[in-house]
């Protein structure tokens, strides 16, 4: 039911039909409408509202400026940091690369340096084998001269026990002693 009403409503109340008469008088819509605007408009203007929202767009306009302000200055002490800590990570970048160049550096001088000491070392053990050797090889030799002064002794005792008179044996002795009287002097 009150869909039918409306729809009737709808279908009477159209602004031609309601503003009737003419336009001076308080029977017609549109004039009292325009009365009623032009009264507002007026309250508005005595109690000075237009002024208060100029005023209040002005403060928001001073606010947002001053707002737009601080984010300028904040981006620009953004940006600042952004190219200080930006020069930082340069200078430590330089400065590690810096660092890894010296420690390749000495890190070659140290192979090459260990490499120098392990030959002087190998020089070394070289030299004392060597050493080694050769008092082995004199000790060995003493051992068989020895060894064979120790043999010609005893085959000459035999040889002079068994077949040499005394007078030989005699001449023999002071022949030797003679001898290494020669080699001594």
């Amino acid at each position: 039911m009150r869909i039918l009403s409306l729809i009737f409503a709808a279908g009477f109340a159209t602004p031609a039909l309601a503003a009737s008469g003419p336009f001076f008088s308080l029977g017609n819509t549109d004039f009292v409408v325009l009365l009623a605007f032009l009264v507002f408009v007026g309250i508005l203007v005595y109690f000075k509202v237009p002024s208060l929202i100029a005023s209040k767009l002005d403060e928001r306009s001073a606010t947002i400026r001053s707002e737009l302000d601080e984010a300028r200055a904040l981006r620009e002490e953004a940006q600042s940091l952004l190219a200080s800590y930006e020069r930082k990570h340069k200078e430590v970048q330089g400065q590690a690369d810096r660092i890894v160049d010296t420690a390749r550096k000495e890190a070659v001088a140290a192979a090459e340096q260990a490499k120098k000491d392990l030959e002087v070392s190998i020089q070394r053990r070289l030299a004392a084998a060597d050493d080694q050797i050769a008092s082995a090889e004199a000790a060995a030799v003493k051992s068989v001269r020895d060894r064979a002064v120790a043999i010609a002794v005893a085959a000459a005792g035999d040889a002079i026990g068994t077949g040499m008179s005394k007078t030989d044996a005699n001449a023999l002795i002071d022949d030797s002693i003679q001898k290494i009287g020669e080699k001594l002097h």
